[in-house]
């Protein structure tokens, strides 16, 4: 007969390193702004990724971009982002061109419905900014910027 083995079953505790702490605040944070965005963007028929898009050729105006430029500056990646510019030009908010140089690159340029949709947007998104950040003060959301700064470029090392 086995001798019971006393303690030796036990099973270790996992203890998560800081930066598996930090990861995971910053994911429930991020979530949380996240969703309150979405909140401000819904009545309009809008999403975060689309308001984005619209952000993003609104600043290269009048010239407008290519579709691939657009997704290179997106915020949250996207393989869709045909489509999402598909689901935009529907709206009106978007129009497409070809270039005149290269048939196979497709301009982007904002609309003036989609001018006017960020212009109704403005004040919505600045009050979520101000909601969002409320319990930091201008200090405090600099030393953010800064660590998520550090953050990032220290991951583009590898």
């Amino acid at each position: 007969m086995a001798k019971a083995n006393s303690g030796s079953n036990k099973k270790k505790r996992f203890t998560p390193s800081p930066g598996g702490i930090a990861y995971v605040a910053l994911l429930c944070a991020a979530d949380k702004m996240k969703t309150h965005f979405e909140a401000v963007f819904a009545p309009f028929d809008i999403t975060g990724q689309q308001y984005n898009v619209l952000r993003i050729l609104r600043g290269a105006e009048p010239e407008g971009l290519p579709t691939l430029t657009i997704a290179g500056r997106m915020i949250e990646r996207t393989p869709g982002i045909t489509r999402m510019i598909d689901r935009l030009e529907t709206k009106g908010s978007v129009g497409r061109a070809n270039c005149p140089d290269d048939r196979r690159c497709v301009y982007c340029r904002i609309t003036e419905k989609g001018l006017n949709l960020l212009e109704l947007l403005d004040e919505p998104v600045q009050e979520a900014n101000r909601a969002v950040f409320r319990g930091l003060d201008e200090a405090e959301i600099g030393q953010l910027i800064a660590l998520l700064e550090k953050a990032r470029k220290g991951d583009e090392s590898n």
